[in-house]
């Protein structure tokens, strides 16, 4: 049975980090869908650290797709090194 020396803990970490990261895109992405889905007058609430803000849906998918950015960005560069 092969242990974690013979692989490397390096690369499980990355493949872990690349796994998650690969979640997170996919969570932005259903909140983008379950946004564009809403009438654009109905008020949505955005959480921001502990607290939940009220603010309209196009906003919300905004903030959503540029969190999808950055993290494709994070998913990229692990995946290039």
């Amino acid at each position: 049975m092969p242990t974690t020396a013979t692989y490397g803990s390096s690369s499980l970490l990355e493949s872990d980090s690349q796994r998650h990261l690969v979640k997170e895109v996919r969570s932005h992405e259903v909140a983008i869908a379950e946004l564009n889905n809403l009438p654009a007058s109905r008020a949505v609430y955005q959480r921001n650290g502990n607290l939940f803000f009220r603010t309209t849906v196009q906003k919300a998918t905004a903030s959503e797709q540029k969190q999808v950015d950055m993290v494709k960005s994070k998913l990229q560069i692990l995946s290039s090194s």
